[in-house]
């Protein structure tokens, strides 16, 4: 007999690899026992990035819901462990120190064992305060490698990683193989390196299913001295999930591994309160290309739950292309010619960003630079013309290094736009925010919270928790909710009916000032040639929509607010608007 290997089952990550929610409270509390009396787990997923924010924007309490889902593994003795994005914490871009401090005092009340904690650039400077902070607050920190395959990702490469995250005191180390295109004879050489020279150290596998390589890598890793592997369970598993339970303990304990029985009738009874929730609410936003898994995945290295945003940005941006190809004579695209462009495009892209692993944020900056090309490339402009501050950020160094060099042409586009490289530890960019954040809740009157949970909330998720607090959160997803249901039973909606709709889960871009939009401005007092934004672009919270010139010559930034999908424009290039007046909606981005 082989040694033993456990099983975690990753239920926040399934729903996120599906779609945009999570149970609610109460499902959590209801499928909880049916998890535990499989009897097959000795881990369970219970938090992370995304599972907050996507409870915030259904109206839901988000840590109520910790607290609930925790609480009966707590008592049995099964480790619960959450997603931890290092410098972005729990959200999309960086957190102060003060409040990613504090996460993990609030996380462990909770009843959160295990922080799984990365960096989308494997910056160790980014994990190791991170892996501090959860020793002090009484957690168990893991540190994670973040896998991918290039020219610069190599055994030694992250050996090395290992080694740091170890020496700042990871008491594991997980392989997060989030696109799961690492190759398994890799993997298995890199459980060997780690293990022989950190035998203690526990090292987990999480790989996604999409490419179809996770189950010959999870055969791998075991192999080769790994001790726990993340599973999933159906309905929800394989797709661009991870692979069911059910398979990869046939064939573990067909290798000769001790491996824990599963209590059938109690996975069947988890099996159809899966489904129950799906029928319910939550499958009306799950985009069903996740649940395919494809080899093209492998071609361009993008984690498997961005297909469907993916797919979204494309059909967007395909009528934008088809309408420049027409004017030029030229054929018109389909989406499997676009998608094969697009992934060629993220092979160009990638090397000459210095190969960012392609983890959230990274995968999405990667994604949206090479959409940007195909855009400009067919407006006669060339590449890397249309890139936000995010998007140079990462190249500029200011969320970490990346692992390899940044190409000779992005510097020098960088130098030429005024743009400077820096080496600075990144968190320290950052001044602490909990101060303000007190202030906002005393003047609102709001309770702090048990163990400062609210306080936190507020902190991590500043806008999302005010629309929780107003109401309108609550308001907004049942309106979604209540239009995807009406679509899909075919009911027909009014054109009055479907512009409310479309506006009641969408934000207003508001004009601050009378003037003259424009959509892109030189930084010089010239406003740049007409870009037409198309509608499905996406935006993150902070980016510039447009700009309005006054009547005293004054560009006026507006912003996207809390950023999405544009989906209706109001304005065109140069015309005038009056202050208040709508520019656009944008809807709320829901994703990752």
């Amino acid at each position: 007999m082989k040694k033993k290997i456990q099983f975690s089952l990753v239920y926040r990550d399934m729903w996120q690899s599906s779609g945009k929610f999570q149970p609610r409270k109460d499902e959590l509390e209801r499928i909880a026992p049916a998890i535990i009396d499989m009897g097959c787990f000795s881990r369970v997923e219970t938090n992370g990035g995304a599972f907050e924010q996507v409870n915030l924007l259904a109206g839901e309490n988000p840590n109520d819901a910790v607290r609930a889902f925790c609480k009966p593994f707590n008592e049995v003795g099964i480790k619960t462990h959450m997603l931890d994005r290092g410098l972005n914490a729990l959200r999309m871009y960086p957190v102060p120190d003060d409040v990613r401090r504090m996460m993990y005092q609030v996380k462990h009340a909770q009843g959160v064992d295990i922080p799984r904690i990365f960096d989308g650039l494997n910056d160790i400077r980014n994990i190791a305060p991170s892996i501090r902070w959860a020793k002090e607050a009484g957690m168990t920190p893991q540190g994670t490698l973040c896998i991918t395959t290039s020219p610069v990702h190599t055994l030694e490469y992250y050996s090395k990683l290992a080694d740091q995250e170890i020496e700042a005191g990871a008491e594991e180390i997980c392989l997060k193989d989030m696109a799961g295109i690492g190759q398994p004879a890799f993997l298995g050489q890199l459980t060997k390196m780690i293990k022989e020279k950190h035998p203690d150290i526990i090292i987990e596998y999480h790989g996604h299913s999409g490419p179809g390589l996770s189950m010959a890598s999870i055969l791998e890793v075991c192999n080769n001295g790994a001790d726990v592997i993340d599973t999933a369970i159906e309905p929800l598993s394989w797709g661009k999930v991870h692979p069911d339970v059910i398979s990869v303990q046939s064939m573990l304990k067909h290798e000769g591994f001790e491996v824990a029985d599963i209590n059938m009738k109690a996975y069947m009874k988890a099996r159809a309160l899966t489904q129950e929730f799906i029928d319910e609410w939550l499958g009306y936003f799950i985009n069903p290309q996740n649940k395919v898994m494809s080899s093209l995945l492998l071609t361009c290295g993008l984690p498997g739950g961005m297909m469907g945003s993916m797919m979204a940005d494309l059909g967007g941006m395909r009528t934008t292309i088809n309408n420049l190809r027409k004017k030029k004579g030229e054929e018109e695209l389909s989406m499997d010619d676009l998608l094969i462009k697009l992934f060629d495009e993220v092979a160009y892209v990638w090397p000459r960003v210095g190969y960012p692993p392609l983890v959230t944020p990274f995968s999405q900056y990667t994604k949206n630079i090479a959409l940007m090309n195909l855009l400009t490339m067919e407006q006669g402009k060339g590449r890397f013309v249309m890139m936000d501050d995010s998007m140079w950020g990462m190249i500029l160094g200011k969320s970490g290094k990346v692992p390899g060099e940044i190409a000779p042409e992005l510097k020098e586009l960088a130098k030429k736009q005024g743009r400077e490289f820096t080496d600075a530890d990144p968190h320290t960019l950052l001044k602490d925010a909990l101060p303000d954040f007190r202030k906002e809740m005393d003047e609102n009157g709001w309770d702090y919270g048990k163990d400062d949970e609210e306080l936190f909330e507020l902190a991590m998720h500043p806008e999302q928790y005010r629309n929780y607090k107003s109401g309108q959160a609550k308001k907004n997803f049942l309106t979604d909710l209540q239009a995807k249901k009406d679509a899909k039973m075919g009911a027909k909606m009014t054109p009055e009916e479907a512009a409310a709709y479309k506006h009641a889960k969408a934000d207003a871009i508001v004009a601050p000032v009378k003037g003259q939009v424009f959509w892109e401005f030189q930084g010089d007092g010239e406003a740049a040639p007409a870009v037409e934004p198309y509608i499905g672009k996406e935006y993150k919270e902070g980016d510039v929509f447009c700009y309005i010139l006054t009547s005293w010559g004054e560009f006026v930034a507006v912003p996207a607010d809390l950023g999405g999908k544009l989906v209706e424009i109001n304005a065109k290039q140069g015309s005038k608007i009056s202050k208040g007046a709508v520019i656009a909606y944008i809807e709320r981005d829901h994703a990752e």
